[in-house]
């Protein structure tokens, strides 16, 4: 069980036990954890919205990007899933998207009335330019902090996802 007190979270004997090192769950540590994390996102997607910017679209539409280049074929349900926003939000976003070019839809192979996505060859230029950035940002990151701090990482991040979507990136290398 962990319990805050006085700006320190307490661990079970077996965390302790097991070696594991109370200096990251200071208060303190933990904010400087939680900056890192807004100030490395910032400069991520710093980059991408101004390419972004010259499309007139915003990071809701570099997310819808992504995920239908990183998934085509995608449907519609499951995008909402991983997005997790509204269909009304989506709705906008992916109505931009298709009347500019850079997605299409099409009817399911078994439900018609299911609507799969893919980038149109206009979007799969717009989405490796804005990947070849942030790929380029994070070998960067990566080369500089080693192998045993790669791995580190994603498992703060992903232990910072919700339980459901953490089974998605156990398994993956």
């Amino acid at each position: 069980m962990h319990q805050v007190a006085f700006g320190v979270i307490y661990v079970n004997m077996a965390d302790l036990k097991s070696g594991f090192n109370q200096l990251f769950l200071r208060e303190e540590e933990l904010r400087r954890g939680m900056e890192l994390l807004f100030f490395a996102y910032r400069d991520f997607a710093a980059e991408p919205d101004s390419l972004l910017a010259k499309h007139r679209f915003g990071r809701a539409h570099h997310r819808v990007i992504y995920f239908v280049g990183r998934y085509p074929g995608i449907s519609v349900t499951d995008l909402l899933n991983i997005l997790k926003i509204t269909k009304q939000s989506l709705s906008r976003v992916l109505s931009q998207l298709v009347r500019d070019g850079i997605v299409v839809q099409k009817p399911g192979p078994r439900d018609r009335r299911q609507r799969r996505l893919e980038l149109t060859e206009k979007g799969v230029e717009i989405e490796a330019a804005l990947t070849l950035r942030q790929r380029e940002h994070f070998a960067r990151a990566f080369r500089n902090a080693g192998a045993e701090a790669v791995e580190g990482f994603r498992q703060v991040l992903i232990h910072l996802i919700n339980e459901r979507d953490q089974a998605r990136f156990r398994d993956a290398r």
